[in-house]
């Protein structure tokens, strides 16, 4: 037998667990009596994160690699990722005119959308993110000129 007191809206609940077999609980809220059902549910496995699936044949395509934080050859009209995080859309394209202020990229950081928008006006050069790139912070993303 157990015992446990709630309170829901302002109201106090005494609970009595008398017995329970199997989908049958018996209960007593505030002395009176109840047979209670209990749905059982079917127990789902939990997949470790430590353990990789087995995979065959050839490996998935979609395996996102985060993109080196790039150093050598840095171009200064490169717009940059301001934290680490994973392109969700990307909405330009290698020619495109942009203009200040004008949203370029999609960037899913620490469960957020944060739009990455042009810093000056100019033309797209080049892209150099796809959909679904994990990217660092200070990672290229886009190249305006002009």
């Amino acid at each position: 037998m157990k015992q446990y007191k709630y309170k829901i809206n302002g109201s106090l609940y005494n609970v009595v667990i008398n017995n329970i077999d199997d989908e049958i609980a018996e209960v007593e809220v505030n002395g009176t009596p109840y047979k209670i059902e209990i749905e059982k549910k079917a127990k789902k496995p939990i997949p470790s994160p430590f353990k990789k699936p087995a995979q065959s044949g050839a490996p998935s395509p979609e395996v996102n690699k985060p993109v080196a934080k790039q150093t050598a050859h840095a171009s200064a009209n490169a717009l940059k990722s301001p934290l680490p995080g994973i392109i969700l859309d990307i909405n330009c394209n290698v020619g495109d005119k942009v203009k200040k202020g004008q949203k370029l990229l999609i960037l899913e950081a620490m469960k957020m959308e944060n739009n990455i928008i042009a810093d000056r006006d100019g033309t797209v050069e080049e892209i150099k993110v796809r959909k679904g790139d994990s990217v660092l912070e200070g990672s290229e993303l886009v190249v305006i000129v002009g």
